[in-house]
């Protein structure tokens, strides 16, 4: 369910608790989460709130500023790599980054600013 929580109703939710996720004038748009419909999502939010007493994960866009958001795995893992992300979840795995990353996230932007070129007929200057 995605519901708009106006200023009374989300401070009454405690949101203040995760100011991160209250909008400029003060309303908050609060998607709720059932076992029946979403068990893994579900099981997540109450290990989340176990570990930090807040049973809230913020969900935003993934996207690197002047990028277009990602829309599939492969974006994801590039996104992964060549940005300052820690961790990424796909489905049901998590990726994390080890020291290679220092290597292997310039090879990807080589990769991918290439690959760029090659899809979109241009040529490099």
């Amino acid at each position: 369910m995605n519901v708009v929580l106006e200023k009374d109703r989300a401070a009454a939710f405690g949101i203040d608790r995760i100011p991160a996720i209250v909008h400029v004038d003060g309303t908050a748009r609060v998607q709720t989460v059932r076992a029946e419909t979403n068990p893994m999502l579900y099981r997540l939010l109450k290990e989340f709130e176990a570990l930090t007493g807040v049973p809230v994960l913020i969900n935003t866009s993934f996207n690197v500023k002047g990028e277009p958001i990602v829309e599939t795995p492969r974006d994801a893992v590039i996104c992964f790599l060549t940005t300052g992300i820690d961790h990424l979840v796909l489905h049901d795995t998590l990726v994390s980054k080890t020291a290679m990353h220092r290597v292997v996230g310039p090879l990807v932007e080589i990769y991918t600013d290439v690959a760029n070129m090659v899809l979109s007929g241009t040529r490099p200057a």
